[in-house]
């Protein structure tokens, strides 16, 4: 379980500097010559963890107390949640009117991610990851949403690149669903 709670303090750390120290990118990169005094030390902390989330994960998964079995119904109703789930990672790297009316797809994403599998799923490790992605998608955004302010829903209209997040996005949904999840993480959704 060590290995899983350094990595996501690590990973999870790195991703929250901007909340607790907003200028800190800024006063490294014009005291440390350029984007890479920033990007490297980042990249290498943030990549660390996410390989002892991986390995913590599997280990921890492997002899992990349980603390609720969750029923059958909320094993369903996770299905549901993941629906949107990959649509708004895809909005968020392409830029459309999705992305304007949620604001922060992939938080959001992030988000409901995390309240899916805690649905699903009940041991210790499960709390661990799920819960830590969740809660920290949720303050992140909300720091995001205080920094930007009131935003104003632009008047783009729905474009070829929402249509691409949402048919691309249901199309890894059903893939995931039809037997990937099972190949990558040995566990079927169904």
């Amino acid at each position: 379980m060590i290995y899983l709670i350094l990595g996501l303090i690590l990973f999870l750390g790195m991703h929250s500097i901007h909340m607790v120290a907003p200028d800190l990118r800024a006063r490294v990169i014009a005291r440390g010559g350029g984007r890479g005094a920033w990007m490297w030390p980042y990249t290498g902390i943030a990549g660390a963890g996410f390989v002892l989330i991986i390995l913590g994960y599997a280990l921890a998964r492997q002899d992990s107390t349980f603390l609720y079995f969750p029923p059958p119904a909320l094993r369903h109703l996770a299905l549901i949640v993941m629906l949107p789930v990959f649509p708004l990672l895809l909005a968020a790297l392409l830029k459309g009117r999705i992305g304007q009316i949620v604001r922060h797809p992939m938080l959001f994403a992030t988000i409901l991610w995390g309240a899916a599998h805690l649905m699903a799923n009940g041991t210790l490790a499960d709390l661990l990851l799920f819960g830590s992605f969740l809660v920290w998608a949720f303050l992140d955004r909300q720091a995001l949403l205080r920094r930007d302010g009131e935003a104003t829903v632009a008047s783009k209209n729905w474009g070829r690149n929402d249509a691409i997040a949402i048919a691309c996005g249901l199309a890894l949904y059903l893939a995931f669903i039809g037997g990937l999840h099972a190949l990558l993480f040995g566990v079927s959704p169904i």
